[in-house]
């Protein structure tokens, strides 16, 4: 890139801090006792893969406030992928989801370790939300000792508070929904708080909180990464019903199976009428769907055009972003790499 700054290289750097910091934190918890091994595996497998995008946000939070780079910042960065690794243990285990970048999720694998035990679900079930609450604990050890001086770790610290706390309250209106009637607005508000706001815009404040942003520059990472975050769910939702399992990673059959309040299903209800309502309600919620529901659902919402006007919120809402980005008045190079980042967060293959 032009400006000097390659999204695979700062990947890299992320991944070498995540893979030393998690190796050796998952070896003194081994070190208690042989039997937790496999925990521990799991714990140095939730942070495995990501394109750490999480991290970039972070990262950008501090370089548009006209921070220079800094390995202390990286640091500090790559806390917010364990703060992910850990909504991801504990969204998966919530799910029952089998599949996460296509091998086995946390509560599957650590079922398979307690293979033989009496209760062995219950077992890696429990262990898996233990994974994900060590995760989170780590994310702020990692943060703290990142090596940024104690003051600038002091204007940032209230945020996690926030973040956690509606990172928290997106999970829980998301139970709470699940399986009520299909209302795209309460589906939107999942995503707000559930995704949207620890993805971009809570990543964003804190690198910028770090870096000494002035209110003016904050708010303008909350109009960026609001409607940019709230796209990458929806492409998301597109993606675990349409995508290629073999290229996303995740079993397709999870939003249909435990009929979740996505935007997708919200907006396809809207749209259909009784008969397709009928339709809908004998497959969604079915315990195990099999290849024949999933084409059946797939068929309904493309009839209805509902992807058509999910991919339109996407459009509509990275284009808002764009439009907050354009309007700050940040650094050319902070500008160009956001536009680059809001790109590849939405425009992901199926």
């Amino acid at each position: 890139m032009s400006d000097g700054w390659e999204q695979a290289a700062f990947k890299a750097r992320v991944d070498d801090v995540l893979r030393r910091f998690v190796a050796e934190e998952a070896d003194e918890f081994a070190r208690v006792d042989p039997l937790l091994e496999p925990v521990a595996g799991q714990l140095e497998a939730a942070v495995g893969e990501g394109k750490r995008l999480r991290a970039a946000f972070c990262y950008w939070g501090w370089r548009a406030a006209g921070q220079p780079d800094s390995d202390a910042l990286v640091r500090a960065a790559a806390s917010m992928e364990l703060v992910h690794a850990a909504a991801v243990v504990h969204d998966d285990l919530i799910d029952d989801s089998p599949l996460r970048h296509g091998r086995p999720t946390a509560h599957v694998a650590l079922r398979a370790a307690a293979e033989g035990r009496p209760g062995a679900d219950a077992t890696g079930r429990s262990l898996a939300m233990l994974v994900g609450d060590l995760l989170m604990a780590l994310a702020g050890q990692l943060f703290a000792a990142s090596g940024l001086p104690a003051a600038y770790l002091a204007r940032a610290r209230p945020l996690w508070t926030v973040m956690a706390r509606e990172l928290i309250a997106g999970e829980c209106l998301e139970i709470l929904r699940t399986g009520a009637g299909p209302d795209t607005a309460a589906s939107l508000k999942v995503i707000r708080y559930k995704t949207a706001k620890y993805t971009v815009e809570q990543p964003l404040l804190i690198g910028g909180a770090l870096a000494g942003a002035g209110a003016r520059l904050r708010e303008g990472y909350s109009a960026y990464g609001l409607p940019l975050g709230e796209a990458f769910q929806l492409r998301d939702d597109l993606l675990g019903l349409f995508g290629d399992p073999r290229r996303t990673g995740k079993a397709n059959a999870d939003d249909v199976r435990g009929n979740r309040p996505t935007a997708l299903l919200a907006e396809t209800w809207r749209l259909a009428g009784e008969a397709d309502r009928t339709r809908l309600r004998a497959l969604l919620g079915r315990r195990g769907p099999d290849a024949g529901a999933l084409d059946a659902v797939r068929e309904v919402m493309r009839r209805l055009k509902a992807p058509d006007r999910v991919e339109a919120m996407v459009d509509a809402r990275v284009e808002e972003a764009l439009d907050a980005l354009r309007a700050w008045g940040a650094p050319s190079h902070a500008t160009r790499v956001l536009t680059r980042l809001a790109r590849s967060a939405t425009d992901r293959p199926a």
